[in-house]
């Protein structure tokens, strides 16, 4: 349908129609020179030794935990409110996702203290979601690992750009992955980066990419090798030069657009205090630099959820749920698929209650009036029809 008010939009203009054009003209697609630039690009931007280019966020998850020693039999501690490739990053290399509560109401990032109720002698890791890109608390979850000895690995597919105490987000941990999406933040379609200071984390990563060999298509292109040896089980990862270019120019837009992002949700945030009190609204106050990759808001209890997310539709208005909670999905009802499913206490409070509007970095603030009086005329409607609210 035709949305007035669209999820999400693309920052997309000539300069990434141009990018393509070139890519085109050079005749060369897979994996090569425009990615080995955009790898550099990341790192210098994110501040760490490795980013390694891949084709989409899910895979760099996957690769994630492979750089990061995760084997079957271990256990890695995973948020239970994220996507659900956060914890099936841990099944594709045969380790059980363990899921941990949110910390709050205000605070949708995992919970430190659920996290160290978890721990057990099979656990390994922690993986961190920075959800809609705030930071989670990291200080806190690194004292957990060291105290006993675990990895840290990033989910930031929210967060290119967030940082926490001056260190951006992505190189807190052992190993992280970005996710490149079309609704992300730094948008190529598809395509995602793992990235680390590890250099025996990175070698692996780079051969796990494209099927354990020892030299690429691009190296035998330039003349740098005749033949390859094949050193492990490796996969096809690998992104294309079009991806990596469009990923260039959409670096070069990251901060000014996450900056956009943040006053929009300053915005939002004033507005919605002003005129719906009723409506909760996480991460208003925050530690770090967020990206603020989506605004999420919690409806009064007494709003059923469906029916206002219809309305808001009606009125052309596109909202969404981030998200179902992954040990409710069908696949992850198995305890031998998983474990921690039944203690989750504040997410399970807020979880019915929890939409996303409209939030990107070309969004104009008369479009958020227009959703916010959608919010208004919606919730009114509702709460006529509840006569116990």
């Amino acid at each position: 349908m035709k949305w007035n008010v669209p999820l999400f939009d693309l920052d997309y203009n000539e300069q990434e129609e141009n990018a393509v054009l070139e890519v085109l003209r050079s005749k060369w697609l897979t994996m090569g020179e425009v990615t080995q630039r955009f790898e550099e690009a990341f790192a210098r931007m994110l501040g760490v030794k490795h980013a390694i280019a891949v084709s989409n966020g899910t895979v760099a998850l996957h690769l994630a935990c492979l750089g990061a020693g995760i084997k079957r039999g271990d256990e890695v501690i995973v948020p239970a409110l994220t996507f659900v490739a956060t914890a099936a990053c841990v099944r594709y290399v045969g380790a059980t996702p363990v899921f941990a509560d949110i910390t709050s109401p205000t605070d949708l990032t995992i919970s430190p203290a659920s996290i160290e109720a978890l721990i057990t002698e099979h656990t390994r890791a922690i993986l961190v979601m920075h959800y809609a890109g705030y930071p989670c608390d990291m200080a806190a979850i690194q004292q957990i690992a060291q105290k006993y000895q675990l990895k840290i690995i990033e989910d930031a597919a929210h967060a290119p750009g967030a940082a926490l105490n001056q260190i951006n987000l992505g190189a807190w941990g052992e190993t992280a992955a970005f996710s490149f999406f079309s609704n992300k933040n730094l948008a190529t379609g598809e395509g995602g980066m793992v990235v680390t200071n590890s250099d025996s984390a990175a070698e692996r990563i780079r051969r796990a990419r494209s099927h354990g060999m020892t030299s690429l298509t691009w190296d035998r292109h330039r003349g740098q090798a005749l033949s390859y040896d094949v050193l492990e089980l490796g996969y096809n990862y690998r992104p294309n030069e079009i991806t990596s270019a469009l990923g260039l120019v959409q670096l070069s837009k990251l901060e000014k657009n996450n900056q956009s992002r943040r006053d929009l949700t300053a915005y939002y945030h004033y507005t919605l205090s002003q005129l719906l009190p009723e409506i909760e609204l996480p991460f208003k106050q925050h530690r770090g630099l967020s990206s603020c990759h989506i605004l999420p808001i919690l409806l009064p209890p007494w709003a059923d959820r469906t029916i206002f997310m219809n309305m808001m539709k009606s009125l052309a208005i596109q909202t969404s749920i981030h998200y179902p909670i992954i040990p409710d999905f069908h696949a992850y009802r198995t305890k031998r698929l998983s474990r921690g499913t039944g203690n989750l206490p504040n997410l399970r409070a807020i979880a019915p209650r929890e939409v996303t509007l409209p939030l990107y970095a070309t969004l104009h603030p008369t479009q958020i009036d227009s959703v916010l009086r959608a919010v208004q005329t919606s919730l009114k409607i509702i709460q006529h029809k509840t006569p116990e609210s």
